[in-house]
């Protein structure tokens, strides 16, 4: 986008995420309601809250899975833009979930998974395998390499650990080289090992200029280099903006419905219960 009397390009100035005053139905069920929410093209961003709180779907809108009630006063806008062609915006944004990773075959192979994304599939299978070219082929090997599991081209998911696997789908998200990575609950299914290699990873993407826009319901997976944290509960903003001023006792005792106490280690936050951790009751 342009400025047409100087010609200067202002397309940075407009927001990855501008969400105004919109109703968002998952099925039958209301889960938000006058929403508003706008995150820049390079602002890494945290949103948490517990199950329930409307993440995936807040997710499902921003990847144009899921659409707003219409309305004159209301809009969802990515980059800008009110719609979007699948493709066109994987080049953009890369999505990395769970529910993607369970959609997959287990006889899909590794190299099959990465490749999808040039299509936006789940796998390639029949006619859709040769439309990938020998680049395309080449270049997913590359990033498997750089991710560690080149050596699962040809393997199946079902013989890949749950960690191969979820980097295999970042790989995925990847082959576009998308300047905004979106990543929902990340470490769900590792085991410690794994769930530190994996966030490893992610704070090394961020450090090389990638946005990352994280979802989850754990403190402890806010990298310390992402500073703004969107904390939401029951389909509503509870805070928004720097950790220090959202990750409170008071704010996640509200968004968990349950006392808190936080503990910072090296630019990290962690839960942990008070005198039990005992639900608080009205």
């Amino acid at each position: 986008m342009s400025n047409s009397s100087t010609g200067e390009d202002r397309s940075h100035d407009v927001p990855l995420i501008d969400i105004h005053n919109v109703a968002i139905y998952r099925g039958d069920t209301h889960v938000f309601d006058g929403l508003s929410l706008r995150i820049g093209q390079h602002e890494p961003a945290i949103i948490l809250g517990p199950n329930g709180s409307g993440k995936t779907t807040l997710l499902k809108v921003i990847t144009r899975e899921l659409y707003p009630v219409h309305a004159n006063d209301a809009f969802v806008r990515i980059l800008g833009r009110e719609t979007w062609n699948v493709w066109e915006l994987r080049s953009h944004i890369g999505v990395v979930s769970h529910d993607l990773q369970t959609r997959y075959r287990p006889d899909a192979s590794g190299l099959d998974v990465v490749v999808s994304g040039y299509l936006s599939s789940i796998g390639v299978h029949g006619t859709l395998a040769k439309r990938i070219t020998a680049a395309q082929a080449d270049r997913a090997r590359a990033i498997m390499a750089e991710l560690g599991v080149e050596s699962m081209a040809n393997t199946e998911l079902r013989r890949m650990s749950t960690g191969q696997q979820r980097r295999c789908l970042l790989a995925r998200a990847l082959v576009h080289d998308p300047d905004t990575l979106i990543l929902d609950e990340p470490t769900a299914g590792l085991d410690i090992t794994a769930s530190f290699e994996y966030l490893s990873r992610i704070r090394s993407l961020a450090a090389a200029g990638r946005n990352i826009v994280l979802v989850t319901h754990l403190l402890n997976e806010i990298p310390p280099d992402i500073d703004r944290v969107i904390l939401l509960r029951a389909g509503k903003i509870v805070a928004d903006g720097p950790k220090s001023a959202v990750l409170t006792e008071e704010n996640l005792r509200l968004a968990y419905d349950t006392d808190v106490r936080i503990a910072k280690v090296d630019g990290y936050y962690f839960a942990y219960p008070p005198d039990g951790g005992h639900e608080i009751t009205e």
